[in-house]
């Protein structure tokens, strides 16, 4: 389906007003098809998912009957399908468990309650135009995050695979715990679960975008329940409430809970950075585009409908949504069928999911987490840029050695850092005349540019703010402290400033003031206007002369080497 031009008013902010009204009734069977489908891939995930978030089986069914119905109604995605995510079923589980204090009434509530802070950034970034705020989040950093968060995950989910007890504190913790009690190894609960990831590996090769986890749990029930292995030290899922999950506010209030908005923080860069790249990929795909600021609102409804109704925090998730796609989704009116598939089996069908096996669900995570690691991008960043690689560790790192939570924290942190270095160290390229041509570019890239004697050639590529002005002004010192013959001019191309700030401005006055004591006259070429407007204001066009947007670097050198170049008017 594609988009329609731009609209305003109550329209902008309630897409369904927009894509029902070119609706086409050929459509409904495709998205009811993909709506059953995509419910029939949820369930057994959000079981899974549930139990990474510490909480009982049916809050994960509940983020997938209310998440995407509230979706539906303000996103801008026809494909995205929204529901619970390993991440942040992660995120979740290892941060309230140490709020809980043991009371799994309050481990929902604080769940709840991040759902609703959630939805309140949500509403709040929306308002202020903060979308395009993730973009400072790097592609190297989630990198790395996403490596060091699928095996955190994989290690809580280990133990139930061995059908051992766990525990341990931290990634390395949980290692030690669970190389010592191998020897307690249950060899059949073992197999069950290798049996169940190789059905499901299977699967996703064979069959992309089939509802193979619902097969699996499907055989297992029934294995569980017509065979004598259950008594063969096996954990079953249990009882479900029957019913539609009850509409009430959380329990608690922030105030209540010390470090909830942290935590709420967190789920939503997570959130938003998944829902975002997942979201664009299906849109480039169908030939449309998402509105990033639109998505704010779509993710702030599906967490409040989740807050509301004993769920916790919600995302659209890449594998959840290529379901969706794959099952021919045209609208987002396939997350509406879903909810009602979904809703039909918790009115009816609860009581047949009692003997699934933990170890299902163990092998549903580990097997849909493999998709967290991707090992050919590591290895193209390894090759194209090592610093690159080495941000992505050190996000890797911080995931492993301090957990989930606060490794999204040191990723924020990485990459505003990184962003920040970037910018206080701008290139300072040096330039030679292109062979052949009147124009200049970096000697160092292009060695057979031929140099000026007796003039240095630099081009800024960046903007000139009081953060890097001085960063700029060292490195040509550097340069001409280097250069062993006699300078008596040097020309600044300001082509590649589109701002200068008034440190900036005056970092070249103070330049030129330096340049002129030691016999060297600074010109400056190629500045845009509004850089000119402040060079001006500055007084630099009395004391380093003309910069008007007519004169070029080809004139000035003509008019240093003697020969007859243009005369720019004053600008």
């Amino acid at each position: 389906m594609r988009r329609q031009g731009p609209v305003d008013g109550w329209r902008a902010v309630f897409p369904p007003a927009r894509w029902l009204a070119s609706y086409q009734k050929e459509w409904l069977a495709n998205d009811a098809i993909a709506g059953v489908t995509l419910a029939a891939y949820g369930i057994p995930v959000s079981l899974a998912y549930a139990s990474l978030a510490g909480l009982p089986p049916q809050c994960g069914i509940y983020c997938y009957l209310v998440g995407g119905l509230f979706y539906a109604l303000f996103g801008s995605s026809c494909q995205l399908a929204i529901g619970p995510t390993s991440a942040i079923s992660m995120l979740v589980g290892v941060t309230i468990a140490g709020m809980a204090q043991g009371d799994p009434g309050r481990w929902a509530s604080i769940a709840a309650l991040a759902a609703l802070v959630v939805a309140a950034m949500c509403v709040l970034a929306w308002l202020f135009r903060l979308s395009s705020l993730v973009n400072f989040i790097s592609e190297t950093i989630l990198l790395g995050f996403k490596a060091g968060a699928a095996l955190t995950i994989a290690m809580t989910q280990l133990p139930k695979l061995f059908g051992v007890e766990g525990g341990g504190h931290g990634f390395f913790g949980s290692i030690v715990t669970l190389a010592g009690q191998f020897p307690d190894t249950n060899f059949a609960v073992l197999a069950f679960g290798l049996a169940a990831m190789v059905v499901l590996l299977l699967g996703e090769k064979f069959l992309p975008g089939r509802p193979i986890a619902l097969f699996v749990v499907v055989i297992s029930i029934l294995v569980m329940s017509v065979t004598p292995l259950g008594e063969l030290g096996f954990r079953i899922v249990g009882a479900l409430p029957q019913g539609l999950p009850d509409f009430k506010l959380p329990d608690l209030r922030v105030r209540d809970v010390d470090g909830v908005i942290p935590l709420a923080f967190a789920c939503l860069l997570l959130a938003y950075v998944e829902s975002v790249s997942a979201a664009r990929a299906l849109a480039q795909a169908r030939g449309y585009e998402i509105d990033a600021r639109q998505e704010l609102l779509g993710l702030g409804a599906a967490n409040l409908a989740a807050a509301l109704f004993q769920a916790y925090p919600v995302a659209g998730g890449l594998s959840q949504s290529s379901v969706n796609d794959k099952a021919g989704a045209r609208t987002p009116l396939a997350l509406v069928f879903a909810s009602v598939t979904i809703g039909l089996c918790l009115l009816y069908l609860t009581g047949m999911l009692h003997n699934l096996p933990n170890v299902v669900l163990a092998a549903i995570v580990l097997v849909a987490v493999k998709g967290l690691i991707s090992i050919g991008e590591l290895r193209h960043l390894w090759w194209v840029s090592r610093f690159e690689f080495g941000v992505s560790m050190v996000a890797f790192a911080g995931v492993l050695v301090l957990g989930i939570l606060k490794g999204v924290i040191v990723s924020v942190l990485v990459s505003l850092l990184l962003l920040i270095r970037r910018a206080a160290h701008p290139h300072v390229a040096f330039l030679g005349q292109i062979p052949g041509s009147r124009l200049y570019s970096d000697i160092e890239r292009n060695p057979d540019n031929a140099p000026v004697p007796g003039a240095l050639l630099f081009r800024v590529e960046s903007s000139l703010f009081y953060f890097n002005a001085e960063h700029v002004r060292e490195a040509v010192w550097q340069r001409i402290r280097s250069t062993s013959e006699s300078l008596t001019l040097a020309v600044c191309d300001l082509s590649s400033s589109p701002a200068v700030d008034l440190a900036g401005a005056r970092m070249l006055a103070t330049l030129h003031a330096e340049l002129e004591a030691g016999g060297i006259r600074l010109r400056l070429v190629a500045a845009h206007a509004a850089v000119r407007d402040i060079l001006r204001a500055e007084g630099l066009d009395k004391s380093i002369g003309h910069f008007g947007r007519q004169n070029t670097m080809a004139d000035i050198i003509d008019e240093f080497q003697g020969r007859t170049g243009k005369t720019a008017p004053a600008t």
